[in-house]
């Protein structure tokens, strides 16, 4: 059988393409038939084209379930990103909205950066964009740049290390770290220097991480805490921490916003780490996308 690299490109069926991401979303010939507004008989007959023309099954049964080859998984992304700007280039004379559009945007965030941005932005989307729809996944440590090439997610907000050169990434604000405590804990008397920190025992935002920022400090000295629960959760760990002996570390803003909130008392770490940065990510080409773009200036306008 034929191999993409012998493909004559001007007489392959573009058509087809969009069928390939569908089935490799779906992995069922019938939604896949159903989201493309296709019969049954015509997406299978596709899918056999395809197989004949990659010279791979693509899609192999698998008990009651369709798995994607290798092959298939390794042409997903590209498959998708290219159909993700062809849409985006010839929408791109399209005139955007906020009053009328109906775009669904996914984002990818922590509850902690969820917290800082999500109350104002929905303020200012229901003034003017009342019928955009945001919807929001947790993000994990790493960024989660296959679900971005995907096009599965359309931009993510928060802290990241290494990104690649074909995201565009925008620094969106500084954070520092805080120490929370439960008022009238047994321990802390006014203040908190770094035996009494070391004497608390703590519960730890963890992120998906094995060490976060102060648990690295920690070691290069030496030392270590008693870390006595772990949970992905910034807002679970607030409200744990007001109704127990456990100590938090939380970022500046999340810890005095629960202050305000709950029966708790905020400290500087008693030793100095440096503040850290939350950005905004997308992928370079989606800036030509007139709605992401807009949203994306809303929440750079959040600080």
């Amino acid at each position: 059988m034929p191999c993409i690299q012998a493909m004559n490109i001007s007489t392959f069926d573009l058509n087809l393409l969009r069928v390939f991401d569908m089935l490799l979303r779906e992995q069922n010939v019938s939604r896949a038939a159903e989201r493309l507004a296709l019969t049954q008989p015509t997406v299978s007959n596709a899918l056999a084209r395809l197989r004949d023309l990659l010279g791979d099954p693509l899609l192999v049964r698998v008990g009651r379930r369709m798995r994607p080859t290798p092959r298939a998984l390794a042409l997903e992304g590209p498959i998708r990103a290219a159909l993700l700007q062809i849409e985006q280039t010839l929408g791109g004379a399209e005139r955007f909205e906020p009053q009328h559009s109906r775009r669904q945007l996914r984002m990818a965030l922590t509850d902690f950066a969820e917290q800082l941005c999500m109350p104002t932005l929905l303020n200012l989307l229901q003034d003017r964009a009342p019928h955009l729809r945001i919807d929001v996944v947790h993000l994990t440590p790493n960024l989660p740049a296959d679900a971005l090439d995907r096009g599965e997610l359309d931009l993510v907000l928060g802290r990241f290390g290494d990104v690649p050169a074909r995201f565009e990434r925008r620094p969106w604000r500084t954070e520092t770290l805080q120490v929370a405590v439960r008022q009238g804990h047994p321990q802390v008397n006014g203040e908190l220097d770094l035996k009494t920190f070391l004497a608390v025992r703590h519960l730890w935002v963890h992120g998906g991480q094995t060490r976060g920022m102060v648990d690295q400090w920690l070691a290069e000295q030496g030392l270590a805490r008693q870390i006595a629960y772990t949970t992905p959760n910034y807002l679970q760990a607030a409200h744990l921490a007001a109704s127990s002996d456990l100590g938090v570390v939380l970022p500046t803003q999340l810890a005095r916003h629960f202050a305000r909130l709950l029966p708790l008392q905020v400290f500087e770490l008693p030793f100095a780490l440096p503040p850290f940065q939350l950005e905004l990510v997308h992928l370079a080409h989606r800036q030509h996308d007139p709605a992401l773009a807009w949203l994306a200036e809303r929440i750079m306008d959040i600080r």
